[in-house]
């Protein structure tokens, strides 16, 4: 090798290192909500300074997936998945909850995989790579019939989502994290994953954050920044609040996640309505930012 060949790989060598050595870190975004202007709604998750977010659909208009994919392209945000909500009642409390949410109750499963499937189809058409939803309160006992229900419709829709190349992430909450994972093994399939919602766990008085991601932690693929309280009206969910003023460890949870390897989105979710939910998204940015490093 003469002097300039060797310089030339040299500096080639010098490039290329930052590149293999660079670590990848979890990226901030935020949960919105697709109605009838694709553009607007990334534009908005753009000028608040996120490089990600996660589209919802509370109906799904095929007809809306090529305006979205050309928003994130042209804003360039990516986004990391499409929830699925609905049809039909959901509340969102002890009592009505187990026969309103996800696809455990009989009455509204049905339309609720059709509903799963659609999304499906919009994300393949927008180029997104994962459908997630609220499975429901998946039964403790695998004896249960609507256990093996419950697990054989999110077998069915997780294969749909397979077909299109994507993956299935259950959304925590409902059920407990250990039955999260028992459902997961008995569905049976490798594209099914989690989207860790570590408010819910405390909203729903299902677990500590940091502990189930003992349980749940090489399942997840998505990641809520949202923060509450504990439960203490037995009809009631505890109370969303601001990041930072609830029980999630925000300090320890992110750097378990880090310790498990976790490079995926942080999703900000703000569940109201307003300039103060602009605000506390604001806020919540700047405070996941420096936890992140």
């Amino acid at each position: 090798m003469n002097r300039r060949q060797f310089l030339r790989t040299a500096v080639a060598a010098a490039v290329a290192l930052p590149a293999r050595g660079a670590v990848k870190t979890m990226r901030l975004g935020l949960i919105v909500w697709l109605e009838k202007d694709p553009d607007g709604i990334v534009r908005r998750v753009h000028e608040l300074g996120f490089p990600t977010c996660q589209v919802g659909l509370r109906e799904v208009d095929l007809s809306l997936a090529a305006p979205l994919r050309a928003a994130l392209d042209r804003y360039s945000v990516e986004a990391t998945s499409i929830v699925s909500t609905g049809p039909g009642k959901e509340v969102y409390d002890f009592y009505e909850g187990p026969a309103t949410i996800g696809l455990v109750p009989r009455a509204t499963r049905g339309a609720r995989i059709a509903r799963i499937e659609e999304t499906s189809e919009f994300a393949r058409r927008c180029g997104v790579a994962a459908v997630q939803t609220h499975c429901g309160f998946i039964p403790e006992n695998p004896g249960d019939p609507l256990y093996k229900e419950a697990t054989g419709a999110i077998r069915q829709v997780a294969a749909y989502c397979k077909k299109n190349g994507q993956s299935f992430r259950c959304e925590t909450g409902q059920e407990t994290p250990i039955a999260l994972l028992r459902a997961i093994h008995d569905v049976g399939l490798d594209n099914v994953g989690v989207n860790f919602d570590p408010a819910n766990l405390i909203l729903y008085g299902k677990a500590d954050p940091v502990d189930a991601l003992e349980t749940l932690g090489r399942y997840v693929q998505g990641v809520h920044a949202k923060d509450g309280l504990y439960p203490s009206d037995p009809r009631q969910l505890g109370r969303e609040v601001p990041i930072g003023q609830g029980k999630v460890n925000f300090p320890r949870f992110i750097e378990r996640l880090k310790q498990i390897g976790y490079t995926g989105p942080l999703t900000i979710e703000r569940e109201t309505s307003g300039p103060q939910q602009m605000e506390d998204v604001r806020a919540a940015r700047l405070y996941l930012e420096k936890l992140i490093g």
